[in-house]
């Protein structure tokens, strides 16, 4: 994660470069038993990564009962294409790619879907307060963080415009390169530069009050 500090954003090492890739414990064989139907062996799995998962579909979506559906979407998926996972990644990495591409399809067929309500006259919207609350009780506090620190963040971070949030949370948070995040999402990279300064600056403004 990034940290926004005396006016500059400083890493704290929530995600390494590269697609937001982690370091990982060597696979063991759950993965290769999941594929042959071992549903004990993807349970393991399952509460394993849950966590991650969820937070992830949190920070992007900014809806706590949104994330909750993606969540069990992201893991009903994974089952299904299992087969197609061939071990030239960690499992995890495999599984928070697959994760960022459904959120992204979400956010896409949400996007049609509030253009055309808000076309029709009615009003949406939810409560970031409270998306972002639920973020801060599912995830513990890295180092560095009071949990004072780390709910103000995530407040800001679920406050901050879907583009920009999104952009935000792939590059900064989860540690995307700007060419990845541009073949997920489809939108040219000088756009999700402009986009990212644009939360950053938001960041700093919401976190310095």
């Amino acid at each position: 994660m990034r940290k926004i500090a005396g006016g500059s954003v400083m890493t704290t090492g929530d995600a390494a470069d590269g697609g937001g890739a982690q370091p990982q414990r060597p696979a063991d064989d759950r993965v290769r038993r999941a594929q042959r139907g071992d549903v004990a062996a993807y349970e393991s799995l399952y509460r394993e990564h849950v966590g991650r998962v969820h937070a992830l579909c949190l920070r992007i979506t900014g809806d706590r009962g949104v994330a909750a559906e993606l969540t069990q979407d992201v893991f009903v998926r994974a089952w299904e294409r299992l087969a197609q996972f061939r071990g030239e990644s960690v499992f995890a990495t495999w599984l928070h790619r697959l994760t960022v591409n459904l959120v992204l399809e979400h956010a896409r067929a949400e996007a049609r879907r509030v253009r055309r309500v808000r076309f029709a006259g009615d009003v949406v919207g939810h409560s970031a307060a409270a998306a972002a609350d639920e973020l801060t009780e599912a995830r513990a506090v890295e180092p560095g963080f009071s949990p004072e620190q780390r709910i103000d963040f995530e407040r800001a971070v679920a406050a901050l415009p879907l583009g920009a949030r999104t952009v935000f949370v792939l590059h900064d948070v989860e540690g995307y390169k700007h060419r990845e995040i541009a073949t997920l999402t489809g939108t040219a990279e000088g756009t999700l530069r402009a986009q990212l300064h644009k939360a950053r600056r938001k960041m700093m403004e919401m976190l310095s009050r």
